[in-house]
């Protein structure tokens, strides 16, 4: 990577297979998937569409924390940002950045006081923590400030996002050190909407399978501490891996389908590589967008087979453990690469049987042929807003 060098510095992660990156790695090492009936969400579909729901109720939540309010969103980031920020060894926030990603913020919220606002239409109700700003600036307030946040709502690539340009600012001498990824819960608007796509699994879903029928939603939140090499060394941190590369691009096919050729998540690839100043050949592993519906996983496959070839590294898909994120995704996901390249094992593709026509063998065996130094964290959203996270556990 040309310039300033991005060090990973901490991680926090909290999904539906578990709280922290310790009950994470259990669970993806056991095969365990959190795939299951919706229990905490209020919706006439519980048994309908399995979900990938984290495993504890908001007031649950909300004694974990210490608090007397605070919507999922936030609750689920706070964790996640706690974890990294101990990891980190990072007590005074107000010298770090802060950016993270959401799209449905406090929908939740909102969700539990619309039908009384549909019976009294003269009153306005106001729901303080509605937009997707308001949960970053409650994640900041927990911890007493940052000195500077922002929010990233891209879809299902916000977190990803947020990580590239936290990378960007750190690159640009902005800050030298920020906390990156996102936080997303699930609601009453992401089950009903992806319904109405008519993309969403009775079944947990089973990506780059030839049987795939869709996805499972999921929530969570997974961030990044993101650090200059100089920072990371005057503050002798330990470093945990490299951000070494990260490429976005938007083909801008259709609003909600992949483009046929995957030529968003090609470009965003490419990019990720020629920053790192790397070759296909090197890397280790992808942790693919894979979400099981059958568009996303024919594209990605020709993006990944345009850009490698026949020779394409091992690759699979974590969404059958924890659903699909949506906007925390990107987040989650490098948090689980990070993992792979700290304990080299590969994240097994769960749920497999049958070769898609023309598509990618998927990880079945957890142990690597050869050693995990560089993998591809890739996160497609609505749009074609696609972005790869190139991470390693070596500088470049």
């Amino acid at each position: 990577m040309k310039g300033t060098t991005v060090c990973i510095t901490g991680a926090g992660i909290v999904s539906a297979i578990g709280f922290g990156k310790e009950e994470t790695l259990q669970a993806l090492r056991q095969g365990r998937s959190g795939i299951a009936p919706i229990r905490y969400l209020e919706t006439t579909h519980a048994d309908e569409f399995p979900s990938g729901e984290v495993k504890a109720d908001t007031p649950s939540l909300r004694r974990r924390l210490g608090m007397q309010d605070g919507n999922r969103t936030t609750l689920l980031g706070i964790l996640a940002i706690q974890e990294a920020l101990q990891q980190a060894g990072i007590t005074d926030t107000r010298t770090v950045s802060l950016l993270s990603g959401t799209t449905v913020g406090g929908m939740e919220e909102t969700e539990q006081h619309y039908a009384e606002a549909l019976k009294h239409p003269g009153t306005t109700i106001s729901i303080r923590t509605h937009h997707c700003g308001a949960t970053t600036d409650a994640m900041a307030a927990f911890f007493g400030g940052f000195r500077h946040t922002a929010t990233l709502s891209t879809a299902c690539s916000s977190a990803a996002n947020a990580i590239l340009r936290a990378a960007e600012m750190i690159q640009s001498g902005r800050t030298d050190i920020c906390i990156a990824g996102g936080s997303e819960c699930l609601s009453k608007f992401h089950l009903n909407g992806f319904n109405s796509l008519m993309i969403l699994d009775r079944r947990p879903c089973r990506p780059f399978d030839a049987g795939r029928a869709g996805l499972n939603l999921g929530e969570g939140a997974g961030f990044l501490v993101l650090e200059s090499e100089v920072s990371a060394r005057r503050r002798k941190a330990a470093v945990l891996g490299w951000l070494n590369g990260y490429g976005n691009a938007c083909d801008a096919f259709h609003q909600t389908a992949s483009s046929p050729e995957g030529e968003g998540a090609f470009l965003a690839m490419r990019q990720a590589l020629e920053m790192a100043g790397l070759t296909p050949a090197d890397i280790d592993y992808i942790n693919a967008h894979g979400t099981g519906t059958p568009n996303n996983d024919a594209s990605e496959s020709r993006a990944v087979l345009r850009l490698f070839g026949g020779n394409y590294p091992p690759i699979s898909s974590t969404k059958a453990f924890t659903g699909h994120t949506t906007s925390a995704s990107g987040g989650i996901e490098a948090v689980i690469c990070l993992l792979a390249l700290q304990e080299q094992f590969l994240p097994q593709n769960l749920h497999f049987s049958e070769p898609m026509e023309g598509g990618l063998l998927p990880v079945q065996d957890q142990q690597p042929k050869r050693p995990v130094r560089h993998v591809l964290c890739n996160a497609f959203a609505f749009g074609g807003n696609d972005t790869s996270l190139l991470l390693s556990n070596q500088p470049v």
